[in-house]
């Protein structure tokens, strides 16, 4: 229990760090973000005096504020979940837009994660098993994959398979005509076809780690004596694979911490090529309009999002092997 509460504080502090960071990065970065809105506002003759000090305001950006009232007030306001007003889409609140938004990003990469982890650990338990077969054509077919980078394997397979053959959308998250959103099966069936090819690309960028690791461990494991004494006994090869594969499965769960921020920082740019109604795509959307109050909610709820996903595997990994329970 004390190394997982060690665990948490790790995290916690992290998410402070990082959230520090978005506070101080509009303050510190070249330009000015005020004068930006303030500009845009200007350039359709909206913005007067009381609309500079609204601006100001939203941004605690007041010349007379000290810093570290806007610092307090800052983490006031992410207390309460207010992460201001997004500009370009009709001044509506940040969290109103990331609860429209993140369900899609959730979705793809859960679903895209889990298909990935599960083929490539499967994957790897055969491959392992069986190394020196005609299956090791697999391990660099997949390696191959995974050099490419995501948004390049997203544009090849948005020009093969949807604008060469036809056979999936190009863009959007479900059809936008003759489909109502909600439960229903054709909303359900639409939302499948167009998140095949965004999940392709996240599965086939990140497989290769999955199988790899997979098989090494397996490699390794096959030749420990607890295997080499439940061949000897006879049993059968299923249950002998099971028991390598239960052990090789451990640096699995501990890599996924490390993995998942590369997933999210590639599906981030899978979303931009499909025009996947994510976070990904919102948060193009934001930088190319310069919506500081979009980006930076965008920014703490990646930050969040990625930090829970490492304490759930940190958790899941400390809970399955005794070893990292024991007190330092």
């Amino acid at each position: 229990m004390r190394t997982f509460a060690r665990r948490v504080g790790f995290y916690v502090l992290t998410a402070w760090v990082a959230l520090t960071v978005n506070f101080f990065l509009p303050r510190l970065v070249p330009g000015d973000p005020v004068a930006t809105a303030i500009a845009q506002a200007s350039h359709a003759g909206l913005c007067n005096a009381r609309c500079v000090g609204a601006i100001q305001a939203q941004f605690g950006l007041h010349s007379n504020t000290p810093v570290l009232v806007q610092y307090l007030q800052y983490w006031g306001n992410l207390l309460h979940g207010d992460l201001g007003e997004s500009w370009f889409l009709g001044n509506q609140p940040v969290a109103r837009l990331l609860g429209e938004y993140l369900p899609w990003t959730l979705g793809l990469l859960g679903i895209a994660t889990l298909l990935s982890v599960v083929l490539g650990t499967l994957l790897g338990v055969v491959l392992g098993w069986l190394r020196g077969s005609s299956l090791d054509w697999m391990l660099p077919a997949a390696t191959f994959f995974q050099a490419i980078p995501y948004f390049f394997l997203a544009l090849v397979l948005l020009m093969v398979f949807g604008t060469g053959l036809h056979w999936f959308p190009i863009g959007q998250g479900y059809d936008i005509y003759g489909t109502t959103p909600g439960p229903n099966l054709p909303f359900l069936a639409g939302v499948v076809d167009h998140g095949a090819l965004p999940a392709a690309t996240i599965v086939l960028a990140s497989v290769a780690g999955w199988i790899l690791g997979m098989r090494n461990m397996m490699v390794i494991t096959m030749d420990e004596d607890f295997v080499l004494v439940a061949r000897a006994k006879g049993l059968r090869s299923a249950r002998v694979v099971w028991y390598a594969a239960r052990n090789a499965l451990l640096p699995t769960i501990a890599n996924f911490a490390l993995a998942i921020s590369l997933v999210v920082a590639g599906q981030l740019l899978v979303e931009i090529v499909f025009s996947y109604p994510g976070v990904g795509y919102l948060l193009f959307q934001a930088v190319l309009s310069n919506d500081y109050p979009l980006v930076q909610g965008i920014f703490v709820v990646i930050t969040l999002v990625v930090l829970f996903a490492n304490l759930i595997a940190d958790g899941v990994y400390v809970l399955v092997d005794p070893r990292a329970r024991q007190e330092a």
